[in-house]
Order: C-alpha cells, then structure tokens, then sequence
C-alpha cells in the first residue's frame, strides 16, 4: 500500500498545481498563436467569416418563429452576408481607384513635388539635419506615392480574392450555425454554462460592431462633407477611409487622419492641413475618442487599456485585419481561457468584464 502524503507534501502540492496549470496554458497559448501566425493567410478570412455569420445570424429567427425550413434561414444568413461583404469590396475597390487617380494627376502636374520642396526648405529654415529633410522629401517623392498607390491597387486585388474565399466559409459556417442552435435542446443542463457564454460572446461581438458601424457612419459623412466644403480632393475617399477606421479601436482617429492631413498639405498649404486637423480634432475627437467608448464599454465589458493593446498583439499576429478583429477575437480568448475558470475572477475583473463580480461588488 502506498503511504499517504504527508501533510509538508499536500501543501507543496497545493502552491505547485496552479503554476503548472499557468506554465501550461501559456505554453498550449503560445504554441497555438504561433501556428496562428503561421497559417494567418487562412485564419484571417475565416476569423472574418465567422464574425460576418455571428452578425448576420440574427436574420434567421424571423424564420424559425414562422416555421419554415431551416434551408430558408441560412439562405437568408448567406445572403445578407454576402450583401455586406459586396459592400465592403465595392467601397475598397472605390477608395483603391480614386487614390490610384488622385496621386497619378498630382505627380503630373508637380504638386507634389512643390510640396516636397517648400517642406523641406521649411525645415532646414528650422536648422533641422539634413536627415529630416530628406526623409520629408521622400514621403512626398512622386515616384514613391506612386509606388504607393500601385502596391494599393495591388493591396485591392489580394483582397478581393480574400473576400471570396470568405464567401466560401460564409456558406459553410451559416449551414453549421443552422444545427447549433439546436445545442441548447440536445445538451439541455449539462453544458448550459458553456452553451450561454458563447451566446454572451455573441451578442457582445453584435453590440460591438453595430455600435462601431452607427458611430463610424456619422463620422464619414460629417468628414466627406466637411472635406468637401474645405476643398480636399478626394471628399469620398477619406469618408470611406473614416468609416473603416472606425472599426480600429483607439488608433483609428490617427489612421484615418494622416492621408486627409497629408494631402491637404500638398494641394493647400499649411492653412488647410491645419483645418483639416481642427475639423477631425472637434468632429473624430469628440465623437470616438469621448463619447463612443462609453458605448462601445457598456456593449463588450473591455477595458480602454485592454482593447488598445489587442490591436497591436492581433495585428502581429494575423496581419492588417487582425486591427478591425481585434475585439472579437480578445472577447472569444477570454471566454475561452477565463470565464469558465472559477479561479480566474480576478483576470476577468481586470480585462473589463463587470459580470465576473457579483451584482451587490460592482
């Protein structure tokens, strides 16, 4: 017979479980997001499927309450999604050729080049290095932008073969989605926990993105009006710009600010780059970096510190997209790593999640 641990031993046992348990999640963590890494050319339009399904799915209930066949609510799913990412191509595809044109007629007429020169005459009346200088004549470098706006072109054509494979996953996960909203029946009380943390994840994901489209809608178009009656070229394509950015959490304002600002420097002068800033600072200010984490707060549970730093870890990880997916994919690592562990309260109080404390602590 084996003897009994002592007691010098169980509480070894005790303070040594846990930081193996940690030594192990980190390690299956790290190893999981370096293949992620690996393989984020496929990752990303899954990762971008499953979020457009997750807000599409919705669509389908209006069926199920009437009755009809569950072919009819996918097709349904499958159909708005497609409309949205038809959309989204449409919008990249209008933004990619206007700036392609928009750069192409000032390297011609030697806007850009003026405005390269009296920048860096501006700066060596400064007394800055000539290494400044040179660097500011090199972002205005017709050949550059032009450079710049061919890899866009290109950039819009990698996407477009992105958004059908996303197309194709699309199909698949509304199919699927159809007979996991039978789980709740088939598995009843005993995975009702994990069955409700992937509908709070869900809703949370929708409340997200609906809140980021609303807010990001009103931005564009007091942007592309506010660009157009100051007289920047291009009014459409900064609005777009606006509106996708919005989607990028707390950097998005700075994102989407840099080309307006840029271009009303070469074709304005200082005066309208500082407008341009002044009317992004009242307008993008106020409404996203003020009011809308309120709302994005109160729909997702993530704290400000939190969502910043996912879009630079998910943006390494999986590439541009990983900016725009950056919330999701934080809310579906925390219902997956802490929400179902009792011991991890605390982490889950941290991040931002005000229902990991009972409602009388909050």
């Amino acid at each position: 017979m084996t003897p009994a641990p002592s007691a010098p031993d169980r509480g070894a046992d005790r303070l040594l479980s846990p930081s193996l348990r940690v030594l192990l999640v980190l390690a299956a963590g790290s190893i999981t997001l370096a293949g992620v890494w690996a393989a984020r050319e496929v990752f990303s339009p899954l990762a971008l499927a499953v979020v457009i399904v997750v807000i599409c799915d919705p669509v389908r209930r209006p069926f199920a309450r009437r009755g009809w066949p569950t072919w009819a609510g996918s097709t349904a799913v499958i159909l708005v999604a497609t409309a949205i990412l038809v959309a989204m191509g449409a919008l990249l595809w209008l933004a990619a050729t206007q700036f392609a044109a928009l750069i192409a007629d000032l390297a011609s007429d030697g806007g850009l080049a003026r405005s390269a020169e009296d920048l860096v005459a501006l700066l060596q009346s400064l007394g800055l290095a000539d290494e400044a200088s040179d660097a500011a004549a090199s972002v205005l470098d017709p050949e550059a932008l032009l450079a710049v706006a061919g890899s866009v072109s290109s950039a819009v054509i990698g996407v477009a073969t992105a958004l059908f494979f996303v197309c194709a996953y699309i199909i698949f996960l509304a199919v699927d989605a159809a007979r996991y909203q039978r789980a709740r029946a088939v598995f009843g009380a005993s995975r009702r926990e994990t069955i409700d943390r992937i509908a709070h994840l869900n809703s949370g994901v929708r409340r997200y993105y609906v809140v980021n489209a609303v807010f990001g809608a009103i931005v564009a178009v007091i942007d592309g009006l506010a660009l157009w009656w100051l007289g920047v070229p291009a009014p459409v394509v900064w609005a777009i710009l606006a509106f996708v950015t919005n989607f990028v959490p707390n950097i998005g304002f700075v994102l989407g600010l840099i080309p307006p600002a840029v271009l009303a420097l070469v074709v304005g002068g200082w005066p309208l780059m500082l407008g341009v800033i002044a009317v992004y600072c009242v307008v993008n200010v106020v409404l996203q970096v003020l009011v809308q984490p309120k709302f994005v707060s109160d729909a997702v549970d993530l704290s400000l510190t939190l969502s910043f730093f996912s879009v630079i870890f998910w943006t390494f990880v999986i590439g541009p997209l990983g900016a725009i997916l950056a919330v999701p994919l934080t809310l579906l690592m925390r219902a997956l790593v802490l929400e179902g562990d009792p011991g991890a309260t605390w982490l889950r109080w941290l991040s931002g999640d005000r229902t990991a404390l009972p409602q009388r602590e909050r």
